[in-house]
């Protein structure tokens, strides 16, 4: 065999073995999204079956984009509405924002407070975890921070499944409610991202590594304007 054949050979040879690993890869990944979405599924309940538990402890909703004016986005705001929705059906006596707030410029739990305030929610029954900088994080600081143990998370059907995941296998007796469902821009790819982030989630809950930020603790069962900021 001459040596331009030989190495002709070679490289076909790499090609399949990296085509291979990248299926294999793929596999993986899509069996890791698909064993989070069927472990939480059987916890998405509605509005209505949300209404009717007993003793829940908090209403979590989990923060997104904010506009630049500081206001909600659209997708924020189907959050909030359910939310508010829920609290307002005697669900869950307080609401728990939790979001990114770190820095200055960007804040999205005071958003959240002041939509709810301004739709007549006591400041009081409104708590804000300013270091919700991830969906894991949001679950664990729930639990270690805010002390809470049943609680209600509102999101977007599609991110619904990771974040329960996260909080049944954080010990948090969770349930889901998801807000309104529409094509939002973007949302093909928010999808296919959803997939790598319920493989990284997976981890984190295997490994459990503590969030950025914990600090002292703040029972949700009290007063929400400690959480002021």
């Amino acid at each position: 065999m001459t040596a331009p054949f030989l190495r002709k050979k070679l490289w076909s040879w790499l090609l399949i073995g990296v085509l291979i690993l990248a299926l294999l890869l793929g596999a993986a990944a899509l069996g890791l999204s698909l064993w989070v979405w069927n472990s939480s599924r059987g916890y998405i309940l509605s509005a209505e079956e949300a209404g009717a538990l007993e003793t829940m402890d908090a209403i979590l909703v989990l923060g997104c984009g904010v506009r630049p004016d500081g206001s909600p986005s659209l997708m924020l705001r189907d959050r909030l509405d359910m939310g508010l929705q829920l609290y307002e059906a005697g669900a869950a006596p307080k609401l728990l924002m939790s979001g990114d707030h770190g820095s200055v410029g960007y804040d999205e739990v005071n958003a959240m407070k002041d939509y709810a305030t301004g739709r007549g929610v006591p400041s009081e029954d409104v708590f804000q975890d300013h270091a919700g900088f991830s969906t894991y994080e949001s679950m664990y600081r729930a639990r270690d921070v805010f002390a809470a143990q049943r609680i209600i998370i509102v999101s977007q059907r599609y991110h619904l499944y990771r974040a329960v995941y996260d909080a049944r296998a954080l010990g948090l007796d969770a349930w889901g409610v998801a807000a309104e469902d529409i094509a939002y821009t973007g949302q093909f790819l928010r999808e296919i991202r959803e997939i790598l982030a319920r493989d990284k989630d997976f981890f984190y809950c295997v490994f459990q590594p503590l969030p950025t930020y914990l600090g002292e603790v703040i029972p949700v069962s009290g007063d929400g304007n400690l959480t002021a900021g």
